[in-house]
């Protein structure tokens, strides 16, 4: 008897190189996959701005890095003794206005470098609904501000259409190089309700599908249909019955992997994994021979791929456990 629902998906057309330089951007997404590709050894710069759910709000500090404008004061806002930005999220914020400022500006440029430079820009979109401030305008997130400062809507598809095609076509023209690949979070929004996530969800499908046939270099991973598909169980969700489980992102990565790399960049990415499993042992005894032999069989092998990826931290780990053994 079958359990689940297995389907192909086609293998990338421009596999990820290690020596390839990535942004990735979006929603929770976008946050686990780019965090899996960097500790793979991979340069990515993932989600500077925190996470970003909304299609139209990515489109915007896209246009933002793109033109290196500088922060829009009128977004800062304090919140318990801290200042952020209504374009970002809460992780980036600073003691005072004028730190805001500049660490956003920062994070534009180091942006702007990835999408001006960059080979691949990953884009996961969240969600269709849109908060808009009463004062100005549409908003990443509202940083629990009072709801009444806020209207909520659902984006008609022609308008976040329009203005993603607008942001690839000026990405393209910066950058003819950089493929895009989009995906739909399968981060369940059910605070809007279940029908309404479905709908959210609906839209943002369709969206992707109507820019990868408008775009040669944009391209659609499944990582939503997966969820829904071949994981279709509760035993897959965190306890909050939201979130993936950590077996759950590790099978959608395991899925990426098989379409996005190619066979000699995954059989580097698993001995990478496998090394981070060593660096994480903790023996129940350190002053051993045995976990000396250990440790400087790792430190060997550390110092032979250190000249194809960077090892230095690990290396200096290894070798500060051998010292103090």
């Amino acid at each position: 008897m079958r359990w689940s629902i297995d389907f192909p998906i086609p293998a990338s057309a421009s596999p990820i190189p290690h020596s390839a330089k990535i942004l990735s951007l979006g929603s929770c997404f976008a946050q686990t996959i780019g965090m899996k590709m960097r500790n793979a050894k991979f340069d990515i710069l993932v989600n500077p701005f925190g996470t970003i759910f909304h299609p139209l709000s990515l489109v915007d500090l896209i246009s933002q890095s793109l033109s290196g404008e500088p922060i829009n004061p009128t977004g800062i806002l304090e919140r318990d003794g801290l200042y952020l930005h209504y374009s970002a999220h809460s992780d980036l914020r600073e003691k005072s206005a004028e730190a805001l400022a500049s660490s956003f500006q920062a994070k534009v440029r180091e942006m702007q470098a990835y999408l001006q430079t960059g080979d691949f820009l990953i884009l996961t979109l969240g969600t269709a609904w849109l908060y808009e401030h009463q004062e100005l305008g549409r908003v990443a997130n509202c940083h629990k501000q009072p709801q009444k400062l806020f209207a909520k809507r659902l984006t008609e598809l022609k308008e976040m259409q329009a203005e993603m095609e607008a942001v690839l076509e000026k990405i393209h023209e910066e950058n003819p190089r950089l493929q895009v690949i989009l995906t739909v979070s399968p981060v369940r929004h059910i605070k809007d309700g279940v029908a309404e996530n479905q709908l959210s969800k609906s839209l943002l499908r369709v969206l992707c599908g109507r820019l990868e046939a408008k775009f040669a270099q944009v391209s659609y991973f499944p990582a939503y249909e997966v969820m829904m598909d071949e994981l279709r169980d509760y035993r897959f969700y965190k306890p909050d019955l939201i979130h993936p489980s950590e077996e759950a992102e590790d099978y959608i990565w395991k899925r990426w992997r098989e379409t996005h790399f190619s066979p000699e960049t995954q059989k580097s990415v698993t001995e990478i994994e496998k090394i981070g499993l060593e660096l994480a042992h903790r023996p129940f005894n350190p002053d051993t021979e045995a976990h000396g032999k250990f440790l400087r069989k790792l430190l060997e092998k550390l110092e032979r791929l250190n000249g194809q990826f960077d090892f230095s931290k690990e290396i200096e780990e290894v070798t500060l456990r051998l010292r103090s053994g």
